[in-house]
């Protein structure tokens, strides 16, 4: 199995680091080819370009070669990892840049007209999302609604092709013991494994 696991978090050292390295050391355990990318140390280039802001029409291949290579590369996985935190209820940056220049029509799905239903074009059939957050869950889910559940389970992942979406938060980050930690990161490995194992 091909898996691409997407690592979105500047600050190296990072729980979302730490949470990475994990997942990532697990999948290839388990005979999986990894392609690893820290979008922030690679230096993706989040900003859409006026070119790119179509949604119908095939985008063809990006004028950017390190979007190109992306793109190239998401049509041929098997499953999809993204760690990254809750940052006002939206993936980082880079992240949403990932998504808004690699997912494009014809390489990630199909629209017959703007107001259509999508086909998602991705074989990747199954995607696990691990957040961290520092906000707690009650107020997660009754002050906010979870956006970034909405943004996962029901606006990208499903829109191109990915039906088993799995997600996982793990808070409260920044006041968490070593002991909670290293909890969460062997609960992390043990979703991973059940990824491609399942």
């Amino acid at each position: 199995m091909r898996v691409g696991a997407y690592l979105a978090h500047p600050r190296a050292g990072s729980f979302n680091h730490a949470l990475f390295a994990a997942v990532t050391e697990e999948l290839a355990a388990h005979g999986c080819e990894v392609v690893v990318h820290d979008l922030c140390a690679e230096g993706f280039p989040p900003a859409l370009t006026a070119a790119e802001t179509g949604t119908v029409e095939d985008a063809g291949a990006s004028a950017d070669g390190q979007v190109a290579a992306h793109c190239r590369e998401v049509a041929g996985l098997d499953a999809l990892v993204f760690v990254h935190p809750n940052w006002w209820g939206m993936p980082p940056a880079v992240l949403a840049g990932w998504i808004q220049r690699v997912l494009v029509p014809g390489v990630a799905y199909k629209l017959g007209t703007a107001d259509g239903e999508p086909a998602g074009l991705l074989r990747a059939g199954r995607a696990l999302v691990l957040n961290t957050s520092d906000t707690p869950a009650e107020r997660e889910a009754g002050e906010f609604g979870d956006p970034l559940e909405r943004i996962w389970s029901a606006c990208v992942l499903p829109y191109v092709g990915a039906a088993d979406v799995r997600r996982r938060v793990f808070r409260t980050v920044t006041d968490s013991s070593e002991a909670q930690r290293a909890a969460w990161l062997a609960e992390a490995r043990s979703l991973a494994a059940e990824l491609v194992c399942s």
